[in-house]
């Protein structure tokens, strides 16, 4: 019988999301200037107030405050009546040096040895029913809000848009578990204040439907850009009014939206959030690393769909455990425990080891702090960073290489593809 599921997307402007962009962006600025830095740092957003808060062990010195500011300016909140404004906003810091007591179990003599930063297990999951191997509800949930942040920084087709947003999308599957349609999508947008509630409500349900849907739905596959049909139910703003937004409509804290940064609930999660760790953190690289052992799994035709899990021990290098769940969909005569033995030859879990193949000590996280760490397009590119102290630091750096299809050949030949 068919069935429906449901993933959502927020804005950069949304609180949480906000929270994450500073935690990420003071991780990248240790990184920089210090690539061995150790960092966890939590951010709560609220009316007026940014409030920082971690434990750093580095050589770096950054102005925190000033990196906070930039970033809330970057996604938009420079305008003192959304009572949240980078310019004017206080700033405090209640940040402090690393444990030694985690750090002995992290350290090692030889970097091959280090240990895991924290106990758990972590996920990567891959699916081929979008050309980025993501779900689909969530991949169109991305795009929505996308599509919606750069239409707002236009500032032309819809310019009384604010920053904060969330999207959602329903999608109808068939009892193979393949998409049918689209059978809901919703939008909450902030906005700018309208002469009547009624005009407001209008006009931006017409822009969602006229303008905006139909740009994500151009970048989308011809097979998916079938699911937009005109049977869709949209609910734009189903509350009404939407002018108090951002940290002053709610408080926004690090690490409150890791289903939105992962598959929107499709496979499953470890529970660990990703923004405002260093990559010693295996919540945050060994998650990358099991997507990135997802995805080249899935585009080498292993199975359809694959969900892959690694735990461990903190302190202890080896994983406590490798398992591999194909829902199923399996194209090769082995079962998937069979295959999650191969898949520890050919993909090394270390966290050293998976930290250096990945190119994870280097300032990338910005980035991925919104719309999702996952389903990105990697990149090479210069970014400048700049000290307390004025000093300049230019780093070249590859993005999202846990999206990499680099393994597709040795995965098909191992697999005997």
């Amino acid at each position: 019988m068919p069935y429906l599921f449901t993933s959502e997307s927020v804005s950069e402007g949304h609180p949480d999301k906000i929270a994450d962009q500073i935690s990420d962006a003071l991780v990248d600025h240790f990184i920089a200037f210090d690539p061995q830095s150790k960092v966890a740092c939590e951010t709560m957003v609220t009316t007026g107030l940014v409030a920082l808060a971690g434990e750093v062990k580095t050589t770096a010195y950054i102005d925190v405050q000033n990196i906070a500011r930039d970033v809330i300016n970057r996604i938009g909140y420079t305008k003192g009546e959304y009572m949240f404004d980078g310019n004017s906003c206080g700033v405090i810091s209640a940040i402090h040096e690393q444990s030694p007591d985690i750090n002995q179990g992290v350290d090692r003599t030889t970097e091959e040895e280090q240990g895991a930063g924290d106990q758990g297990m972590m996920f990567g999951y891959a699916t081929n029913e979008t050309e980025n191997y993501m779900p689909l509800a969530l991949n169109i949930s991305h795009k929505i809000l996308m599509e919606l942040s750069a239409i707002r920084k236009e500032g032309k087709e819809m310019p009384y848009l604010r920053p904060d947003a969330k999207s959602q999308v329903t999608i109808e599957y068939d009892d193979n578990n393949h998409p049918q349609r689209i059978d809901t999508i919703v939008v909450s947008t902030q906005h700018d204040e309208f002469d009547t509630e009624d005009k407001m409500l209008q006009r931006i349900k017409e822009d969602i439907i006229n303008i905006l849907i139909p740009n994500v739905k151009i970048s989308m596959s011809a097979a998916n850009q079938a699911l937009f049909t005109n049977d869709i139910k949209y609910y734009i703003n189903p509350t009404g009014k939407f002018v108090i937004g951002g940290p002053h409509g709610d408080a926004g804290l690090t690490g409150r939206k890791i289903i939105v940064d992962t598959y929107g609930g499709k496979g499953a999660h470890g529970g660990g959030a990703f923004s405002g760790k260093d990559p010693s953190k295996v919540d945050r690289s060994a998650a990358y690393a099991t997507r990135h052992i997802a995805k080249n799994l899935v585009a080498a035709g292993v199975a359809d769909e694959i969900l892959v899990q690694v735990s461990y021990a903190i302190g202890v290098a080896e994983p406590v455990g490798i398992y591999i769940n194909t829902y199923g969909t399996a194209k090769i005569n082995m079962s998937d425990g069979e295959i999650a033995k191969h898949v520890e030859k050919i993909f090394e879990m270390r966290p050293a080891f998976l930290i250096k193949r990945l190119k994870l000590k280097a300032p990338i996280y910005s980035e991925a702090a919104a719309y999702g760490h996952m389903g990105r397009t990697p990149e090479t590119k210069e970014i400048v960073f700049y000290g307390s102290g004025g000093e300049r630091v230019k780093k070249a750096v590859e993005t999202f290489t846990w999206e990499k299809l680099d393994y597709v050949n040795q995965v098909k030949k191992v697999f005997g593809l």
